[in-house]
């Protein structure tokens, strides 16, 4: 069975083998192929591989072709402090020396191809205690993969692991605003945009946002930024030819030209502290939402192709705008015509993307869980996967169907990957693969 799993997966189309960064193609959060609903971990049904990680990260696998991708940070201190119930400022205790790897595995057997260890020693700023220091997963464009290290530093490898190039972009200082001493680490993920690669470094001080040549490492641009720290991950999306660099920050959203970095558009946010989740595109709109305090801020459907300022209070910049109900942390989903929204504390709301008009809310466990993964949508189905360690499976459309409930038995921070018909997720120990 699971040799013919493997052949099947040979022959899969390419275009269904690749899942490139954060959430995917153009950060969509989608795939173009269906995955299993169920699996059973403990009796082994449906796992076709299990392959241990050592050290600690939060970020996302990523998959191209045969090869899949993922970040880790390893302490030299055995057992790294890491508390996925705590909500408060508290930093983890780890002083001491890291090494921050790249590690490269076989898409159908599990196995390792190549590690590559990009940075050794005492990481310049700490982490929350619910964080790593490993957390922003890395990009690919099929030759090049790009991973960021936060103040480590922002590295490039080919598919063969050797190391290309390397960029120090500083001290990537991430934490409470107005106390630079509460420090929680980044987690913004470098996008690949054509020849370039793109990163968000909002910090507590210096904030910019800039562009790397892919092929060389050589900075192409770079825009200072009067913004307070930030999580989240940019996208591009492009509407009648026009391509726009969409960033959610605490200040304002903004859109950039994404090959000059020339500001087109702004939204200010009430300097809204805390912004994690990523700016996703719908339908002639782009949706962001997030920030502290949880549940209290808008769900913004920007109308793009604006320039200038946009009036938060008026209407003509928005195809539709909730007062309320954004999400804290995981990005929400737009898959066929409905938005997912899920809080961190398991409550997933569906939305008519066309309109804002709410479809359902509806708690996914009587117990209140804890969510940091981002929904994603494969065949018809929304996977969420829970700091508790189960993946739930929940049929897309108007009404609420909860189709399936998996344990794997280990922490699950990470969204998961979809590629060449297996759902990869990454654990707190492991990378497991469903097909």
């Amino acid at each position: 069975m699971r040799t013919v799993l493997v052949l099947l997966l040979a022959v899969a189309p390419l275009s269904a083998q690749q899942w490139p960064q954060f959430r995917g193609a153009a950060t969509a959060g989608v795939a173009a192929t269906a995955v299993p609903t169920t699996w059973n971990l403990a009796a082994n049904t449906g796992v076709v591989w299990k392959t241990p990680i050592a050290g600690l990260g939060h970020s996302s696998p990523i998959v191209w072709d045969d090869r899949v991708f993922v970040t880790t940070a390893t302490s030299a201190a055995p057992n790294p402090q890491l508390d996925i119930r705590h909500s408060g400022i508290s930093m983890a205790a780890d002083d001491g020396r890291q090494t921050w790897t790249v590690v490269a595995l076989d898409r159908a057997t599990g196995k390792v191809v190549w590690e590559q260890a990009a940075f050794e020693g005492v990481p310049r700023v700490k982490r929350h205690l619910k964080a790593s220091h490993a957390s922003a997963t890395p990009a690919t464009d099929g030759q090049y993969v790009v991973a960021l290290f936060g103040s480590e530093g922002l590295y490039c490898y080919d598919f063969a692991g050797r190391l290309l190039w390397k960029q120090d972009l500083g001290v990537m200082n991430t934490g409470l605003v107005g106390d630079e001493g509460v420090q929680w680490g980044p987690a913004s993920s470098p996008i690949i945009h054509g020849p370039l690669v793109i990163v968000q470094n909002d910090r507590q001080r210096e904030s910019f946002l800039a562009a790397y040549e892919l092929k060389s490492g050589e900075q192409v641009w770079k825009v200072e930024r009067d913004e307070f720290p930030s999580w989240a991950t940019p996208l591009v999306t492009t509407v009648n030819g026009r391509s726009e660099l969409v960033v959610n920050a605490s200040k304002f959203i903004r859109a950039y030209d994404p090959m000059t970095g020339r500001e087109l558009w702004r939204l200010p946010d009430a300097e809204t502290q805390v912004k994690v989740a990523s700016p996703v595109a719908g339908p002639g709109m782009v949706i962001v939402t997030g920030g502290y305090p949880r549940g209290s801020h808008p769900i913004y459907a920007i109308r793009p192709q604006q320039q200038g300022a946009i009036d938060a209070t008026g209407t003509a910049g928005f195809s539709w705008r909730l007062d309320r109900g954004s999400p804290y942390v995981p990005t929400p989903l737009v898959y066929g015509t409905e938005i997912y929204v899920l809080a961190d504390n398991g409550v997933l709301a569906a939305y008519d993307v066309a309109t804002g008009a709410r479809l359902y809310q509806q708690r996914l466990d009587e117990t209140p869980l804890g969510f940091s993964a981002s929904p994603i949508g494969a065949g018809g189905y929304v996977y969420l996967a829970s700091e508790d360690g189960d993946v739930f499976v929940v049929k897309a459309g108007r009404t609420f169907e909860l189709v399936a409930r998996n344990d794997m038995n280990e922490a699950l921070m990470a969204t998961p990957a979809v590629a060449g018909g297996m759902l990869i997720i990454r654990g707190r120990s492991h990378l497991f693969a469903i097909g």
